[in-house]
């Protein structure tokens, strides 16, 4: 579903990520993990075409994609959750989520105002509520259901879990599983080890801009130094 080739990214001259290479399979849900700076959001920000200084391949569903306009990446089914969420204050949850509606594909599962409630019911108790009235848990609600509401086939979530409640971590845990259970393709930027075990298939690591750990979390277990290596804070 989704390649990464030998990426390079680039902020001015500070070269950020060097040759990171990384797939996602179709219905697959991949963890890319590492410390604050090891290259994680900006690996997500080149596959979206938000960066402009950016070197190697990136292929969706079989199609160069590296470079392109991120408008023209989303239309192709790509969604993106960025860390710092971006939901409208001043919109109601309702009408953030029309923000976000695309017409359906014929290759994706489609995500309706009834479906997304379903799947986050505090958004459905809330939908009155403007954006800015949300606890931090909910906004990220609010951001994985406006993203959905484009009907993408591959999603990308940048730190999902980052400074929400235990209770709600465990709630977007089924809801990424629920994902996965609709047919979707996850990647996952986290920190959370207990997290990102919880919700993905396989995950890699990344430290300084180079991809250190491949596998399941059976062989990041048999490895602890990888872990206390690349992990710890």
């Amino acid at each position: 579903m989704l390649e990464i080739q030998d990426l390079s990214a680039w902020y001015g001259r500070a070269q950020i990520l060097n040759g990171v290479s990384m797939r996602v399979g179709q219905n697959e849900v991949v963890a890319l993990m590492g410390r604050n700076g090891a290259g994680k959001s900006t690996t997500m920000k080149s596959v979206m075409g938000l960066l402009r200084q950016t070197g190697g391949a990136v292929r969706y569903d079989g199609r160069d994609i590296l470079g392109r306009a991120s408008h023209a990446i989303c239309r192709q089914g790509l969604g993106y959750v960025p860390e710092d969420r971006r939901i409208f204050g001043e919109l109601t949850v309702e009408e953030n989520l029309e923000v976000g509606r695309r017409p359906p594909r014929p290759d994706a599962p489609e995500w309706g105002l009834d479906h997304l409630y379903a799947l986050f019911p505090n958004l459905r108790e809330r939908r009155r509520n403007l954006g800015k009235q949300l606890s931090g848990g909910e906004q990220q609600m609010l951001t994985i259901a406006r993203t959905l509401m484009g009907n993408p086939r591959l999603i990308l979530l940048d730190e999902p879990s980052e400074g929400i409640a235990p209770v709600i971590v465990e709630q977007m845990a089924r809801v990424i599983a629920e994902l996965k259970r609709e047919g979707l393709s996850v990647l996952i930027s986290e920190q959370n080890l207990h997290f990102a075990r919880l919700v993905s298939d396989r995950t890699y690591i990344i430290e300084k801009g180079q991809i250190r750990f491949e596998g399941r979390f059976d062989d990041l277990d048999a490895n602890p130094d990888i872990s206390r290596t690349y992990l710890a804070v």
